[in-house]
């Protein structure tokens, strides 16, 4: 018997964000949802590299050895997220989850990074077949947290695992055997957060996978999607008379002209043509700028250079006073008002509050960011992010550990770095944890 996937995928800014850090990818024989993180460090970037990345597996035939070429893609994507930061410092400390399938015959390769999820609706039962790497799942694993309190534990945020470019950066691989009738649920935390997983097997019990993605993301948003909502659900069919759809894109990788869902021509013309539009955009404006016409009065030149200059100088001053950011005074995580930078010696930035939080005690992604300088839209929403920062694991001082200490229940394709966390006794987070925005 012949099976072929049908598939739809929706993505939704959602209710509270201003920009959709979320990927999605659905094919033929790949199904693939990213959702970054870094906020300031461009988490929308990573997740578009990603799955661009991985995009052209769809147009080749099934490989032999499924878990092999996708974890090759994976590993392609992880070291294109350290070229692009160590070649631009404004995107160092970005990361990315992944959840993605990738079809083969009736077999489905399943790789994952993070705390997006997949779950397998079979003989009208929900199954997640994917384990977050949180913290608070950590916790769960060791006993010393119940499941039904991680929706409202302080460090739910807090993931273990990402692709950040850093060699450690190690997928969950595994072969599942299709079968027709099958239903999956590749999703991001913005939907799983938000929507029950009883309401989520309600929700994909009923209709074609077009009318369910619509149905998922509407349930998310009347939840107060205070996330990024992507979704894709593919069925697993007798191919019959049956043809494939075209392969379907959302979020970043649409490159910020539709949050929802657009359609490419192949998946590899796809993401041949991604382009990061945040980058490049500068680079544009100035090759495109018309040639200045020459002044013949030097006098002249003076004076408009005048006016310019105290124009941009008075208004950078005005926009400064309206801005905040969280960042370090070389000791401690320190609220400032203004943006990051001065003119002369001349600071657009005055400190407002000194949090306490020493910089020592920070995982290091979480240093890097507070470093590079984290933006807000405005005081509350410094203080949104200094609330994440107070409930980052502590990194403790290094001290030699015994075998025996080590919790025995830690993932197996890739264990958490070194480093006990103060924040909750007995549980380890490596310094490398980060807080998903």
């Amino acid at each position: 018997m012949s099976l072929m996937l049908r598939f739809a995928a929706r993505s939704d800014v959602g209710l509270i964000r201003t920009n959709n850090e979320d990927a999605v990818y659905a094919g033929p024989r790949l199904v693939a949802v990213a959702d970054g993180m870094g906020g300031h460090a461009a988490g929308d970037v990573a997740s578009a590299v990603t799955i661009a990345t991985l995009a052209p597996l769809d147009d080749d035939d099934p490989p032999s050895d499924l878990l092999g070429v996708l974890e090759q893609s994976i590993r392609q994507a992880n070291d294109q997220l350290r070229q692009m930061m160590d070649s631009d410092a404004e995107l160092d400390g970005m990361g990315t989850t992944l959840t993605a399938l990738l079809w083969g015959g009736t077999r489905l390769a399943l790789a994952h990074i993070g705390d997006s999820r997949a779950y397998l609706f079979r003989d009208g039962e929900l199954t997640q077949i994917t384990h977050d790497h949180t913290l608070v799942q950590h916790m769960v694993d060791l006993g010393q947290l119940d499941e039904a309190d991680v929706p409202t534990h302080p460090q739910r945020s807090v993931i273990l695992r990402v692709l950040n470019g850093r060699p450690d950066a190690e997928a969950d691989l595994s072969i599942r055997e299709a079968r027709a009738g099958d239903r999956y649920l590749l999703c991001s935390d913005g939907l799983s957060g938000v929507v029950s997983k009883e309401t989520l097997s309600e929700a994909l019990a009923l209709g074609d996978p077009e009318q369910v993605v619509d149905s998922l993301v509407d349930l998310a948003l009347r939840g107060g999607a205070p996330d990024n909502v992507t979704c894709v659900v593919c069925d697993v069919i007798e191919a019959g008379n049956t043809t494939a759809g075209s392969p379907v894109i959302g979020g970043s990788i649409a490159d910020g002209e539709d949050l929802r869902i657009r359609h490419p021509d192949t998946a590899a013309g796809r993401a041949a043509a991604l382009r990061i539009h945040r980058r490049p955009a500068a680079h544009r404006a100035t090759e495109d700028e018309p040639t200045r016409r020459r002044w013949r009065g030097p006098a002249l030149v003076v004076g408009l250079l005048l006016v310019v200059a105290g124009g941009l100088f008075g208004g950078t001053w005005w926009y400064s006073q309206h801005q905040f950011y969280v960042g370090s005074d070389g000791q401690q995580v320190v609220v400032y008002k203004g943006i990051d930078g001065s003119v002369l010696g001349l600071s657009f930035s005055t400190p407002i509050e000194q949090t306490g939080i020493a910089m020592t005690s920070l995982p290091a992604f979480e240093r890097e960011r507070v470093a590079d300088g984290i933006g807000a839209r405005n005081r509350a929403d410094a203080d949104r992010i200094v609330g994440q920062l107070h409930a980052v694991p502590t990194v403790a001082p290094t001290r030699q550990s015994s075998p025996s200490s080590e919790p025995s229940s830690l993932p197996s394709s890739g264990p958490p770095s070194s480093g006990p966390s103060s924040l909750s006794p007995g549980v380890s987070a490596p310094p490398s944890a980060v807080s998903s925005p």
